[in-house]
């Protein structure tokens, strides 16, 4: 299974607090953090709610 690699890179501070939740579930706690996870549709979809925080980028 492919894996994605996540990178927090805009603050959320400002954006609801769904999407502040959201960050959270990702795992993240610090700005420039860097996470991999699975590439699931869950993953996916959490991604595509933040995609204005966050970079993506695919590890084979």
């Amino acid at each position: 299974m492919a894996k994605l690699r996540i990178k927090y890179q805009k603050s959320a501070i400002g954006y609801k607090k769904d999407q502040k939740g959201t960050i959270r579930a990702l795992g993240f706690k610090k700005l420039n953090q860097v996470v991999e996870h699975d590439d699931t549709p869950v993953i996916r979809g959490m991604i595509n709610k933040v995609s204005h925080l966050v970079s993506v980028e695919e590890v084979k």
